[in-house]
């Protein structure tokens, strides 16, 4: 989201680092277009993107300025977003477990540079050297060297249990270097929150319970997404990059819980903001040291260093769980959040005691994040500019390309050719190293693709040509790509396969012979 992924570089932008807006000092007083214009452009920009419900909340100077919900839960029915609709937060998760190692390290539980072996006797990751220097550190804040979301196919909604996705942890080849190339790996902080387990005896959920959402009075927040559908005012998730907004199914990330499995609504999230514009104070009284929440802030890893070509930004870091960017000479905080159906943020100025946070459930828009830069325009004195209508630029020229994209396996698929090969022979298991095996087998209009991992999801394979099909997944958030089958001796035997960007950019090959897996 961060969850987590953008369908396209620029609707989903979950890790969205370089559009921040600076300017001269904020006024005082609330600013007109929180007062006077932000309804309006709410409803505008909702609309326009297809929005069902968006829930925000603005902190400043000590007090909460905003808590409000807008739109509808569900379409098709009456019940209102409002400040206390459920939504998942996803990586906003991360700052959470963030916080939690900064403060064992604070008490000398542990130390941010301990060694993971010390705690995982077998963690490996796929370079040696790299399994040896890795420590609790260089789990939260995307360092390994990873590609951004490499191996989330494999471990996003699955129903591999949490050591198992650490395990496979060492079958991802990493292209740039440890501690010296950022790429965002949410399994990384899975491995933090193990550490943390071995340390205090403690879940990570109840850890994460009891020292913050308790304290800080955050009673309507989750730490995890299992009975989610069965709770009370709760928005429902939807997607429209595929076809035209359809209600998707509920994630369960619950495996990757240090990483993305909260959930929450604006009025608890305002809790967590005034926390962290006050010092860890909370209503007057210290919930975590200073020292802990400063310690989450330290840049860990540069994310960029060149000054933005459209805005005065000349730097992005990660501390722990928390990106950082400069912002006309102040700090900035943030982070997004994206699961299924789900796009959120948080973000804090402390030098302006500003807090933000902005729910909203389609995945597949980026006014969520318009909005964010449009509240800290206003506060910041920036001269107006419609951010929505910005960004909306970029997003349509993204969705053409998608769309266009979708149409032309569509035109492939009703010529209705036939393969050179019985559709049967296709049928069969294939494996791949990181995710394990898939079962394809005929069907009456194609193929069927069943999953291992995945027992929920399906996709369905359509014939175009040339040993290629289309495979629509049954959660359409999942996408529509081809599928490349190769042959030897007139027999498949390796298949290609993709899914949504926002799940994870590079495809799958799966191979039929176990002994020959070709790691993706």
């Amino acid at each position: 989201m961060e969850r987590k992924k953008p369908a396209s570089l620029l609707s989903h932008s979950l890790l969205f680092i370089s559009y921040f807006l600076f300017s001269s000092p904020a006024s005082s007083q609330t600013p007109s277009f929180i007062t006077d214009s932000l309804d309006k452009y709410i409803e505008r920009g909702m609309q326009q993107w297809q929005v069902p419900g968006l829930a925000i909340a603005i902190v400043k100077d000590g007090k909460v300025v905003l808590s409000k919900g807008y739109g509808v839960r569900e379409l098709g029915k009456n019940d209102k977003v409002d400040e206390n609709t459920l939504f998942i937060i996803a990586s906003n998760s991360k700052l959470f477990t963030g916080t939690s190692i900064a403060k064992l390290d604070y008490e000398k539980k542990l130390s941010l540079n301990d060694k993971i072996t010390k705690y995982i006797p077998w963690f490996k990751l796929y370079d040696d050297n790299a399994t040896q220097m890795a420590n609790v550190k260089d789990m939260l804040c995307h360092r390994l060297g990873t590609k951004t979301f490499q191996g989330d196919f494999t471990f996003w909604d699955s129903n591999l249990p949490k050591d198992s996705i650490v395990w496979k942890m060492r079958y991802l080849k990493p292209p740039g270097e440890f501690r010296q190339d950022y790429g965002y790996c949410n399994a990384g902080f899975l491995v933090a929150g193990q550490v943390l387990e071995k340390v205090t005896g403690q879940s990570w959920e109840n850890y994460v319970k009891e020292n913050m959402l308790d304290p800080l009075g955050m009673n309507n927040t989750y730490m995890n997404t299992a009975g989610l559908a069965a709770r009370n005012n709760v928005a429902y998730p939807y997607n429209n990059l595929y076809s035209s907004i359809t209600k998707i199914p509920f994630d369960n990330v619950d495996n990757l819980g240090p990483a993305t499995s909260m959930v929450s609504n604006v009025n608890d999230l305002t809790h967590w903001l005034l926390m962290q514009l006050d010092s860890g104070r909370y209503n007057g009284k210290q919930i975590l040291p200073w020292q802990v929440v400063q310690r989450t802030r330290d840049a860990n890893i540069l994310t960029g260093s060149r000054k933005s070509a459209l805005f005065p930004t000349h730097f992005r870091a990660y501390g722990l769980g928390v990106y950082m960017t400069d912002y006309s000479g102040r700090q900035v905080y943030w982070h997004t959040g994206g699961a299924f159906g789900h796009v959120t943020n948080v973000c804090f100025v402390p030098e302006e005691k500003l807090g933000i946070t902005i729910l909203t459930n389609n995945d597949n828009q980026n006014f969520f994040e318009a909005l964010r830069y449009q509240i800290l325009d206003a506060y910041m004195n920036v001269p107006y500019t419609d951010r929505s209508k910005q960004q909306w630029e970029f997003f349509t020229q993204g969705k053409k390309q998608t769309d266009d994209e979708v149409a032309a396996l569509k035109t492939r698929v009703d010529k209705k050719n036939m393969p050179g090969i019985k559709l049967v022979d296709f049928s069969g298991d294939y494996f791949n190293t990181v995710y394990g095996k898939i079962t394809i087998s005929k069907s009456e209009q194609g193929l069927i693709c069943r999953f291992q991992h995945h027992p929920d999801l399906v996709g369905y394979m359509d014939y175009m040509d040339n040993n290629e099909f289309r495979i629509t997944y049954s959660n359409i958030g999942y996408g529509i790509y081809p599928v490349k089958f190769s042959l030897k001796e007139g027999k498949p035997f390796a298949v290609e396969i993709k899914s949504n960007d926002f799940v994870e950019s590079d495809a799958y090959l799966f191979v039929r012979d176990p002994n020959g897996i070709i790691v993706k």
